[in-house]
């Protein structure tokens, strides 16, 4: 899993939410920070047991590890690397997250009519947002030559078995736009099975956050899509999961136009109504796919989805800069300023 260009951004965006305010008499604040999938790896707890804490945050760097070695394209003979050199030839055995994760998947992928679409990797050489950004648009024809093979429908699981198998020669999965999500809620699970109430797991752009601060819910910011990137606006949660995906993230400008990597995978280009989709709800994994699927529907057709999907909320800057915020959060939803107009 790759990082994104604004892998940090997230937590400066938070950065005035330090979480639950410490007990004189009996709490300390918990905290490490590393890399992992590619990201910045913060974790923060309130707790009367420190070394537990810490502990723990070790299970939960583990986990992270444990699971990138399964789902990344870049780590060798990874599950997913071993799925895409089979595809179309033969099934091929994998570990259960990894199945578990494309169930997962392919549910999104439903839900928002392919717009998420862990296939997406077919097109992964054609735009390049990875390491290997060049800052150049891509043949129309290269690209039309791929899209054949985006196709959650052709991922076929079988769980008795134990297999996954991608039904046409070329097909590649990509864990990215997801993985990270999963592995924060296996954290989340870590942590309160250690006994951790009050704590925040931020994984680049995913965000959970546990318990209160001060009493009250967290109050977390929305990044403006433009400008130096200031929260344009607050949400108070608890217990919840917090995804942003937007334009701003891993992307270039050309001749006054930008392109990023949030790819409408109908026609193989960049989506183009969205600038930003922040992603409310109870599971992490959820969020994370949900957001870009919703970024490439457009405030419109991606705001009619969520009105249907129970606890799923969500606020979105347009592509002409409006701010739609879903009916179930709009009395957490704080503005500061409108965000920045600006190509």
């Amino acid at each position: 899993m790759k990082a994104f260009a604004a892998a940090a951004l997230l937590l400066a965006i938070v950065g005035a939410c330090r979480g639950p305010a410490r007990d004189s008499s009996a709490s300390r604040g918990v905290e490490r920070v590393g890399v992992e999938m590619g990201s910045e790896l913060h974790l923060t707890a309130w707790t009367t047991d420190p070394a537990a804490a810490r502990s723990a945050f070790d299970d939960v760097f583990r986990e992270f590890q444990r699971l990138e070695a399964l789902m990344s394209v870049w780590r060798e003979n990874s599950d997913v690397l071993r799925i895409n050199a089979a595809a179309g030839e033969r099934a091929v055995r994998v570990d259960s997250d990894v199945r578990e994760v494309l169930h997962i998947a392919k549910q999104v992928s439903e839900w928002t009519d392919g717009t998420f679409d862990v296939t997406f990797g077919a097109l992964a050489d054609v735009w390049k947002f990875d390491q290997d950004q060049d800052n150049s648009v891509p043949d129309e024809a290269a690209i039309s030559r791929r899209l054949p093979l985006v196709d959650y429908r052709a991922i076929e699981i079988d769980d008795r078995a134990g297999t996954v198998f991608l039904k046409r020669k070329g097909m590649r999965v990509h864990l990215g736009g997801i993985g990270k999500g999963y592995a924060v809620d296996h954290a989340v699970k870590i942590l309160r099975d250690r006994g951790l109430g009050d704590f925040m797991i931020q994984a680049g752009g995913d965000l959970y956050v546990a318990g209160k601060k001060d009493g009250r819910p967290w109050r977390l910011g929305i990044a403006d899509p433009r400008g130096s990137h200031a929260p344009f606006a607050t949400v108070e949660l608890t217990d919840s999961t917090f995804s942003t995906s937007g334009d701003y993230e891993r992307f270039f400008m050309k001749d006054g136009r930008r392109y990023h990597h949030i790819l409408d995978l109908r026609i193989g280009q960049p989506a183009r109504d969205s600038r930003s989709v922040t992603l409310v709800t109870d599971r992490a994994v959820i969020a994370d796919a949900l957001a870009k699927g919703v970024f490439i529907l457009g405030p419109v057709a991606g705001m009619a989805l969520v009105e249907r999907l129970p606890q799923v909320e969500v606020v979105i800057v347009s592509a002409a800069n409006d701010v739609t915020v879903s009916s179930g959060l709009r009395s957490r939803f704080v503005p500061l300023s409108p965000p920045t107009d600006a190509p």
